[in-house]
């Protein structure tokens, strides 16, 4: 089988070793394209390909369209909001992510946000630490339990909301399950945002909620910008001058950001949560050894348009 990894953002060469290793050690081929520039050129390269590696590449439906003898596609990385999945699940295109592959890189990302606020950005003057702090995790998946792991070991105190986990297996944490997202926000100093963006939760972060955060509240967004409602938080910031915000995903409206709230907004200046060697290497081989199992055996156990 053809296998293109395409890339804008290359791989570290580490993991396109790696890469290259399990897939010709299956007996495929592969074929690099980085820093390809326009969606012409990839979807030209990958008109004979029979599985495609990407990262925050756009994956669209003109791009699939060329693909003719495609079969899978692996986002290498959890989330994959950068793959048109109605169209690959038209055209019978298996589309997978690599959940878990990046989750600690992302998590100690978070920590380090809500220190770096804590702390004032570093800048003088007295700041706050975080131990004895109340930390909720507005969804406990594989990054959540990352940030609720470091947290307790800085002695926070760790609640968590998700509807979708038993609430005994987020006890056997250590970390206290909430019935409700209300009481999480009510509860807690601090909240780390993991939640996807999709119909239900877009805009979803907004003033009710926020509002109800205790006094030296500190809202963290590693998930996606699409779940917070900017207006509101603007609002809230306005109204509050205890509240911080740290996101990894700059908002739309940034400058009006950093110009009303100085210390109090922290946005890295692009997507850095999964930015480590060894989340790099872990998502890209990851989704090699996904390709190799759905071509030997069918394995589709990462699938995410069924």
């Amino acid at each position: 089988m053809k296998i293109l990894v395409a890339t804008e953002k290359p791989f570290a060469k580490a993991a396109i070793q790696g890469i290259r290793e399990i897939v010709e050690k299956a007996g495929h081929s592969l074929t690099l394209l980085e820093k390809y520039g326009t969606e012409e050129v990839f979807a030209l390269e990958l008109a004979d390909k029979d599985a495609l590696i990407v990262r925050s590449d756009k994956v669209t439906a003109m791009a699939i369209a060329n693909a003719l003898n495609l079969k899978i596609v692996v986002r290498a990385g959890a989330g994959y909001d950068n793959l048109d999945l109605p169209a690959c699940t038209a055209r019978g295109i298996v589309a997978m992510n690599t959940p878990g592959q990046n989750a600690n890189a992302v998590a100690e990302l978070a920590i380090g946000m809500m220190i770096y606020l804590a702390r004032n950005q570093f800048q003088p003057g007295t700041g706050s630490e975080l131990r004895g702090k109340k930390l909720g995790i507005h969804a406990y998946g594989n990054v959540g339990r990352g940030v609720a792991w470091a947290a307790r070991g800085l002695g926070m105190e760790v609640f968590a909301f998700d509807p979708f986990v038993p609430a005994e297996k987020i006890k056997q944490d250590g970390v206290c399950p909430v019935d409700n997202i209300e009481t999480l926000y009510n509860t807690c100093h601090y909240i780390s945002l993991h939640i996807p963006a999709n119909e239900q939760t877009k805009k979803s972060i907004g003033y009710d909620l926020l509002s109800r955060m205790p006094k030296g509240a500190t809202l963290i967004n590693t998930a996606r910008k699409e779940v917070i409602h900017e207006e509101d938080l603007l609002k809230i910031m306005e109204e509050r001058a205890d509240f911080k915000y740290g996101t990894d995903i700059l908002p739309d409206n940034k400058e009006v950001f950093l110009a009303k709230f100085g210390t109090r907004f922290f946005g890295t200046p692009k997507k850095m949560g999964a930015e480590t060697a060894e989340a790099n290497v872990n998502a890209g081989l990851a989704a090699a050894t996904q390709i190799v199992n759905f071509f030997q055996n069918g394995d589709t156990t990462f699938q995410v348009n069924k």
